[in-house]
């Protein structure tokens, strides 16, 4: 085994985790889907090792190029209807207690993914604006749509109009 191979394996152990914690979350807890933007991720990083400029951390970078994967894969299948805004007009929540995870998989794309990275994972809209490729303001925007909607989503019943 070579050096490049020895050290590729320990940022592969290191960050492959967090990373599939955070496609996991961005998937809205697609295993297959998470699985396969993970693996996506660390094809491209490989190739573009070169292009990251050690002005952020190496999991920062790595977090963008999964979510640049996601955001691609998400346009080419672009369809007309967005099934994940219909799934959230009726939330789906158990009687006994509100779940989370399933209100935040029904976010929107953009309201989904912004709202992981700010709330779930702390990075600053700064840092997802370009992560996305869009200004601070959209993130901004996006972050208090993905709040309004998860706060509606987990109100009691008697509090939705």
């Amino acid at each position: 085994m070579t050096g490049g191979e020895d050290a590729f394996r320990t940022l592969y152990r290191a960050h492959t985790p967090a990373l599939y914690a955070m496609a996991l979350r961005l998937t809205g807890s697609d295993q297959n889907e998470a699985e396969d933007l993970v693996q996506e991720t660390w094809v491209r990083a490989t190739r573009k090792m070169s292009a990251f400029r050690g002005e952020s951390a190496l999991r920062t970078w790595l977090c963008g190029v999964l979510v640049n994967v996601r955001r691609e894969r998400l346009r080419s299948a672009w369809r007309m209807v967005d099934a994940v805004d219909i799934e959230l007009a009726s939330p789906p929540r158990d009687d006994a207690a509100f779940d989370l995870e399933r209100a935040i998989a029904a976010l929107p794309d953009g309201a989904r993914d912004v709202f992981v990275l700010h709330d779930v994972y702390g990075y600053v809209h700064r840092e997802i604006a370009e992560m996305l490729g869009v200004v601070e303001g959209t993130s901004k925007s996006q972050l208090a749509r993905a709040r309004t909607l998860l706060r509606k989503a987990l109100s009691p019943d008697e509090a939705r109009p």
